[in-house]
């Protein structure tokens, strides 16, 4: 299933976004710069997922985040950082989502790529972001999933189902709709549907 939405997205000049459409396809017109989301957005069936790389960082906080641990969970990746205005816009909604899906089985976690971190932990006390985010000052973390994210895309969010399985993206903005399309079938895969 692929919905399309116009967003708009951090770019440095007339890049075009990597991305892999329902059919397997994947382009790679991707620039040096950062590219604009399409908007696209993913969801993969179940029998073509693939295992999500074990992240592993140090948070804002200074505690250590490893994907890994989240097994059994449906997490929701977002790839940020606060020069973005897209990221900004979304923040908002991310955050609301965390808070309102969290006792559900869901949980974020943040990816803050090519940043200070002075400017990430004000963005974060800004939008009242609570959950955890990784530190990835120089982009080589969001280079772990290149399969399944342009490397250069900002913002993008990916879902990873509750096996550990890269489940879902999306390219651009998040919407709250957009979030929530990805997330309630990977809820209903794991409680069978009930």
């Amino acid at each position: 299933m692929v919905i399309m939405l116009v967003t708009a997205g951090c770019s440095t000049g007339g890049e075009s976004a990597a991305g892999t459409s329902v059919d397997g396809s994947v382009d790679s017109s991707v620039d040096s710069g950062y590219v604009a989301g399409d908007g696209s957005i993913l969801l993969v069936p179940e029998a073509e997922r693939q295992p999500a790389p074990d992240l592993v960082g140090t948070t804002l906080d200074g505690d250590t985040f490893r994907l890994s641990d989240q097994l059994g969970d449906v997490v929701v990746i977002n790839v940020w950082a606060s020069w973005c205005a897209p990221c900004r816009a979304e923040a908002p909604t991310l955050a609301a989502l965390a808070e309102e899906l969290e006792p559900q089985g869901v949980s974020f976690v943040g990816l803050d790529t090519r940043d200070s971190d002075v400017s990430a932990r004000a963005f974060v006390e800004r939008f009242g972001i609570t959950y955890p985010n990784v530190i990835d000052r120089d982009g080589q973390l969001q280079l772990l999933f290149s399969d399944s994210l342009p490397p250069q895309a900002i913002p993008s969010t990916l879902v990873v189902d509750r096996e550990g399985r890269v489940a879902g993206r999306v390219l651009g903005k998040a919407s709250e709709s957009a979030l929530r399309g990805l997330i309630e079938p990977l809820q209903a895969e794991a409680s069978g549907g009930q």
